[in-house]
């Protein structure tokens, strides 16, 4: 079923399977924001990332001597939520733990997505809840995609990405088509500062080689900007551990997606207690995080 927010502004619609975004309708500007999962790219819109960001070495973790097999950006994606509260301008989604999750994520949980809407600005808020007798080891982050381009008769490399950080920054790529990061080589994305940001342009080749992965909290605030520089959207993600930016190559969208946590490391084998950026959630105790995104004019 999908659930409808709206404002003079903006028209939001989100799925209960997945607790999903996936659409953002600009009725100023009467346009569609979001990616639409049109083949044959990407088939999704805004998927939350649970209980792992990205890849597990071989699709294994380990957790005190069991081994645990796992699937890309986890199974909350793919799992019916039911919603459990909605206002005029929030609703939250439920998602609790149940036998089937329990064979690959031996925890019981409750997650909790709210989205909330006020005039252009558009929140997604996470609460995890560690019903275990243990302490929860997992990380979640956000996917989010947007149309760009977006202007009639632009392309991609017309647009920018911003930032408030510059004017470098360090990123890791993925390992070949491991779907985990090559730890062993750093790169620098150069910004330019103009007009009160600091931004780049989305170059052709920019994602040949998957995601950019930004660790280290060097990312709190990012946007696209539109071909004459100015904010076409943006997000703010304070305190988030890592960052990804990525659209498949010659796809018409770009994701920003706020992380905490990420993909493991290629080759890591340890216990994921030990893994770098893991949240670990004591019994009883819930992990909050949340992100805006502001649709500008």
């Amino acid at each position: 079923m999908r659930q409808i927010l709206e404002n003079e502004f903006l028209r939001v619609s989100i799925e209960d399977h997945g607790a999903e975004l996936v659409s953002v309708y600009d009725k100023e500007n009467e346009r569609e924001e979001l990616w639409q999962a049109k083949p044959p790219y990407w088939n999704r819109h805004a998927p939350v990332l649970f209980p792992n960001v990205g890849k597990h070495h071989n699709d294994t973790y380990r957790l005190q001597e069991q081994e645990f097999h796992t699937s890309q950006h986890g199974f909350a994606r793919d799992r019916e939520f039911v919603c459990i509260s909605r206002t005029d301008s929030a609703l939250t989604h439920k998602l609790i733990s149940d036998e089937n999750t329990r064979s690959y994520f031996p925890f019981d949980f409750e997650l909790h997505i709210t989205h909330r809407l006020e005039e252009r600005k558009l929140t997604v808020e996470w609460n995890v809840v560690n019903n275990s007798g243990d302490t929860m080891y997992f990380t979640i982050g956000g996917h989010p995609g947007f149309n760009v381009p977006i202007l009639q008769g632009s392309k991609q490399t017309d647009y920018y990405l911003l930032f408030k950080e510059g004017p470098a920054l360090k990123y890791k790529l993925v390992y070949g088509d491991s779907g985990t990061a090559d730890a062993s080589k750093e790169y620098t994305l150069h910004v330019e500062e103009a007009e009160g940001y600091y931004r780049c342009p989305i170059t052709d080749h920019m994602f040949d080689r998957d995601a950019l992965i930004f660790d280290d909290t060097q990312i709190e605030w990012v946007g696209i900007g539109y071909p004459d520089g100015r904010p076409y959207v943006t997000m703010e993600c304070e305190g988030f551990t890592n960052f990804g930016i990525w659209t498949m190559p010659g796809g018409p969208y770009i994701c920003l997606e706020p992380w905490m946590g990420r993909c493991d490391d290629y080759g890591f084998t340890g216990d994921i207690s030990e893994k770098p950026d893991i949240i670990s959630l004591k019994k009883g105790e819930t992990f909050h995080k949340g992100y805006c995104l502001t649709f500008h004019r």
